[in-house]
């Protein structure tokens, strides 16, 4: 009986995990499309606000379609608040500063801000799940994030690596990211991990709505523009927050949420077909040496907290 409720365990986790790394493919064009739908300083396109709020808005009438097409049970009392939380953190905040900050900064730069978001979300995973991951266990995803980081350095060269005010909106989005992913992953062990997502865009309509018709475009804006908005609306904002909560349901947040180290190198190869891109050996020994890191942490015991 043991050996088989191991086993059960096991398989969880193992799904959970190729499940995050399904969440983390589908976000991994986020900050490039979103810098494609801002646009740059000197050829402006949509405003940071109404993509960031403008997504969500979208992303919320895709879910309420879902919920009545699912009949879904309206949720319990009980979780409203980590529901907010789940809503300030990857409805309202991520998605509104990252927006606001791309228009000024390029999105590797970008990701040396935000590349230690996964050590982020397990520090919040483990205090929301009363976990005490091992010394192993934050050895590597300490050691993934730096790698991550140099890696995010190392292409950038010696531009754009200066403190700017935007940086101050990336770490404020990383650390609400974080949030929102602990609760949410919290979240879908109680309820269908499709519909934590769903309901956190649903409570946060009436703070979107107003906010995406206020700073609506009002000028023409390139189709390539909101080709992009389409994507982070769809994609980054909808659908990849269904794979990525089960992915944490299953898998646990500590453990599945080093393999959003992955994100850069995902993003690097989708650049190679979308944007005729090269992909070099310096790339690929960074993103193998990422998935090692990755793979190791997992094997690493994340003891439970006794209340």
């Amino acid at each position: 009986m043991t050996t088989t409720i191991a086993h059960n365990n096991a398989s969880g986790e193992s799904l959970g995990l190729w499940l995050g790394v399904l969440g983390v493919a589908i976000f991994a064009l986020t900050l490039p499309m979103t810098r494609i739908a801002v646009g740059t300083p000197d050829v402006p396109q949509l405003s940071g606000v109404f993509v960031g709020m403008g997504r969500a808005v979208l992303a919320a009438l895709l879910s309420i379609a879902y919920l009545v097409a699912t009949r879904a049970a309206l949720p319990r009392r009980a979780v409203l608040l980590p529901l907010a939380a789940t809503a300030l953190g990857v409805v309202l905040g991520f998605p509104l500063l990252t927006s606001v900050a791309m228009r000024h900064v390029e999105a590797v730069h970008a990701a040396v801000i935000v590349g230690v978001l996964p050590l982020a979300t397990a520090a919040v995973g483990a205090w929301l799940h009363r976990q005490r991951p091992s010394l192993g266990f934050w050895a590597a995803a300490v050691l993934g994030s730096a790698l991550v980081v140099a890696f995010a350095l190392l292409r950038s060269g010696t531009q754009g690596l200066a403190v700017q005010p935007a940086d101050l909106l990336l770490l404020a989005a990383m650390l609400l990211g974080a949030l929102g992913y602990g609760y949410g992953g919290q979240l879908a062990q109680r309820m269908p991990a499709e519909q934590v997502i769903c309901w956190a865009l649903v409570l946060a309509l009436p703070v979107t709505l107003p906010l995406a018709w206020w700073s609506r475009p009002q000028a023409p804006i390139a189709l390539q523009a909101w080709g992009g908005f389409a994507y982070v609306a769809v994609f980054s904002m909808w659908l990849g927050f269904f794979a990525w909560y089960r992915g944490l349901a299953l898998g646990g947040t500590v453990r599945v949420s080093q393999v959003q180290l992955l994100q850069p190198f995902l993003s690097m190869l989708a650049a190679v077909p979308l944007l005729g891109e090269s992909l070099d050996a310096v790339t690929l020994g960074f993103g193998l040496a990422v998935i090692a890191v990755v793979f190791v942490g997992r094997r690493m015991p994340a003891h439970r907290v006794a209340r």
